[in-house]
């Protein structure tokens, strides 16, 4: 009998519902319904609450197969949220990019910080400073999201990050802000080279 079958008989065998066996062991129903239908495994402390909650062991629950399976699942998952984590504070620091003398005025070959910047249309410095300002919030929106069991919102938010980052490198290479779009393209490829990192 796979881990799945075993879950729900257990938990049929107790008379509960998918939520309440969620509340008991403090987890969501979504992740209870995820093991449930087969699509994934509990991570180690998940599975030590469901062995104590129905006072069986872990052994009885896994097969040695399905163990391996999720420690393998459990490590790319964590190796998915620390890259996460890595791209967010990246967002985070763009916020430099408002203090740091990497935009050029042109008139007197100088780098400046953002609001030093003098021969450009101010429109024009609205538009960096509210890609940037985009960028910071979309990194501390993945930063308190992450705190949360919604891998979804997760994703939403990893991929956002993504976009912010070619729109804002692409912006400043075409308004030929180099010292700018340099910093924006090596956020960019560390955050490719995560992403790399993070595939099995």
């Amino acid at each position: 009998m796979e881990f799945n079958e075993k879950l729900q008989e257990l938990r049929k065998t107790k008379g509960l519902t998918q939520e309440e066996l969620a509340l008991a062991i403090f987890v969501s129903r979504t992740a209870v319904s995820k093991w449930e239908s087969g699509r994934g495994y509990p991570n180690i402390d998940s599975l030590k609450a469901l062995a104590k909650f129905f006072s069986v062991t872990v052994d009885e629950l896994l097969s040695p197969d399905e163990i391996i399976t999720a420690a393998e699942e459990e490590k790319r998952e964590l190796i998915g949220n620390y890259t996460s984590l890595l791209c967010y504070v990246m967002d985070v620091f763009t916020a430099l990019l408002l203090f740091i003398p990497v935009f050029g005025n042109v008139a007197d070959k100088q780098s400046v910080s953002l609001f030093a910047l003098s021969d450009t249309q101010p429109w024009i410095k609205i538009v960096y400073a509210v890609i940037i300002g985009l960028t910071v919030l979309n990194g501390i929106c993945g930063l308190i999201i992450s705190r949360f069991d919604k891998p979804l919102w997760s994703k939403h938010r990893f991929i956002i990050s993504i976009s912010l980052s070619v729109i804002t490198c692409l912006l400043f290479i075409i308004t030929r802000q180099p010292y700018a779009g340099v910093f924006c393209f090596a956020v960019l490829i560390i955050k490719g080279w995560l992403i790399f990192r993070r595939k099995p």
